[in-house]
């Protein structure tokens, strides 16, 4: 028999019998308060689902870094128009194309991401900066739409629907909340579905599509100008001495405040991938302009016997779109030994800006 049971041997095992024992082994009687192990279990089930968040998010940010793919504008135009019975009559095409781009910058894999505020949306920028490309090809169509391709000339009436259009597509492209971006790009497409609708109903002839010279004209010299933008800023990646060309060729020009004669133009590092991706977006959207305005513009096209010269404009904006098999956009240094994909990027676009160039001076002769 145990008398001194008060004292326990050495060699024992496990708790004392003869001690009483709280039910809740995480709670300490005396202080009150949870034990040590109560709470690494809580901060390890804490960072458990974390983590699990954190892969969660990663994977999803991976999917919606992908780039939509190509669609074919005839198939899914006339998709579209036998969806809604309607005939494909002058314009049909390049509006329900516009429609598509506006409608794939919206319904792409996660939606639109540049007003994001949470993971893994905000954490991702080049996506956005496609989209901001796209867009910019959306904008710039919206308001040759309004000032051109719908009026028969300078002193005719715009159509009501193309200028709420404009605005809408113009609306900040970073709005979270009252209103919300997408809201009023989707009303902005909303306007030009209406005027589709009109542009195919014989018994209304308010709304038209002029597919005319000088219309196709106007739209190829604001595809110009972007293209020459992106091209330059592209180029800069590397830096480059650029001469004060502003007032090359009129002696008599002027300028608001004098600039250097020479200057050092350079894309900072950290901007090179965002701008890279904004000129893939925006060939994107241009892409597949081009391959509608070929099919409306058609007979224009033939009489000035430059469906060939679109054609080229074509093939030399495709290669912008090939798949980007590194893991980020390299920026290498003149002819050395890694690529620069901004040097790559700025040569096909250069080659359809000169494209576009002859196109506009073919398109102008008599």
């Amino acid at each position: 028999m145990n008398w001194k049971f008060w004292q326990r041997r050495d060699d024992t095992i496990g708790p004392d019998p003869t001690e009483a024992h709280p039910l809740d082994k995480s709670f300490d009687a005396p202080s009150g308060r949870r034990s040590l192990l109560a709470d690494h279990k809580m901060f390890k089930g804490f960072f458990g689902i974390a983590g699990l968040y954190l892969a969660g998010a990663i994977g999803v940010g991976i999917w919606w870094s992908q780039e939509p793919d190509s669609f074919d504008v005839v198939r899914s135009v006339e998709a579209i128009a036998s969806g809604r019975g309607e005939s494909l009559v002058a314009g049909y095409l390049t509006t329900a194309t516009t429609i598509n781009v506006a409608r794939t910058l919206l319904e792409k894999p996660g939606g639109y991401l540049t007003n994001d505020l949470f993971p893994p949306g905000i954490w991702l920028d080049n996506i956005p900066s496609w989209e901001m490309g796209a867009l910019t090809l959306l904008r710039d169509t919206a308001r040759v739409y309004r000032n051109d391709f719908s009026r028969s000339q300078s002193q005719s009436a715009e159509d009501p629907n193309l200028a709420e259009a404009e605005g809408k597509f113009f609306f900040n492209n970073n709005s979270w909340f009252l209103p919300d971006t997408e809201g009023e790009y989707r009303a902005g497409i909303g306007y030009v579905e209406a005027y589709l609708s009109q542009l195919v109903d014989k018994s209304a002839n308010q709304a038209q599509f002029y597919a005319r010279s000088d219309n196709l004209q106007s739209w190829l010299a604001a595809m110009e100008t972007r293209l020459g933008s992106l091209s330059q800023r592209l180029s800069a990646s590397v830096g480059k001495r650029q001469l004060d060309t502003s007032l090359a060729g009129d002696a008599t020009a002027t300028q608001s405040t004098a600039t250097p004669l020479e200057q050092l133009v350079q894309t900072p590092w950290l901007e090179i991938d965002d701008v890279f991706y904004e000129a893939r977006g925006f060939t994107w959207a241009l892409l597949h302009m081009l391959e509608a305005v070929e099919s409306d513009f058609g007979d224009v096209l033939d009489k000035k016997a430059a469906r060939v010269s679109l054609r080229q404009i074509i093939r030399e904006l495709e290669p912008t779109q090939e798949t980007l098999w590194s893991p980020m956009v390299l920026n290498g240094d003149g002819f050395g030994m890694m690529a620069n994909h901004s040097l790559i990027m700025a040569s096909h676009i250069s080659r359809a800006n000169a494209a576009i160039i002859d196109l506009r001076t073919l398109l102008a002769q008599g």
